[in-house]
């Protein structure tokens, strides 16, 4: 069982490597951009808010997480763990600001708008990409399940066993398998006839 849960290192490298780099963008985004005029509001850098530590830092650093554990992960157990923390992570980012507004506003009102948001676009696309992605990790990750055409030797090329070879009549007997032995009669050379004696005295009277 333990062997079935190891695998290689490197398996999941790449792709820790990647959300490790994705984590620290969507962590670290929001308090940079301001930089060079790519933010929302607050519009100044490393300005902390709340909607910013639940929207963007805490998703990030779970990506950051998920993406580090894929990297270093040599069981099959650990590397699932930190997928699903990293796909999680990933649908909080393209939900969260759709549904920030529920404990925001505490608005009832904004609810069937949401539902509506996340039923036609935001939830529809997150689940499609999950779906279709686990599809084509699945075909990469396994064999093409097409058995290959097995090469029938020829009759010539088959070896025949021992114990089915039938010696060829040089004797007298014929040995087959699982048989008893048969002993073949020679044929007998035809003798002769005795001709019989014919008597040339003639009689004189």
């Amino acid at each position: 069982m333990a062997g079935m849960l190891q695998m290689r290192r490197s398996r999941g490298a790449a792709s820790g490597f990647l959300l490790v780099l994705l984590g620290l963008w969507g962590a670290l985004i929001p308090f940079i951009g301001p930089y060079f005029h790519y933010a929302y509001t607050p519009d100044t850098g490393w300005t902390y808010t709340t909607a910013r530590l639940w929207l963007e830092v805490l998703p990030g650093a779970a990506v950051f997480l998920g993406g580090v554990l894929l990297m270093i992960a040599t069981g099959r157990h650990v590397a699932l763990f930190g997928a699903l923390l990293a796909a999680a992570a990933g649908a909080w980012f393209a939900l969260g600001t759709t549904l920030s507004p529920l404990w925001n506003n505490h608005l009832a009102t904004v609810y069937t708008r949401i539902m509506e948001q996340l039923g036609f676009f935001s939830a529809l696309g997150v689940v499609i990409v999950f779906i279709a992605a686990a599809a084509f990790g699945r075909i990469l990750s396994v064999d093409s399940g097409i058995r290959a055409i097995e090469t029938v030797p020829s009759a010539e090329t088959v070896p025949i066993p021992a114990a089915e070879t039938i010696p060829a009549k040089t004797g007298f007997t014929l040995t087959l398998p699982f048989r008893r032995a048969r002993t073949e009669t020679a044929p007998t050379e035809a003798l002769p006839r005795t001709q019989p004696r014919t008597d040339h005295t003639q009689t004189i009277g």
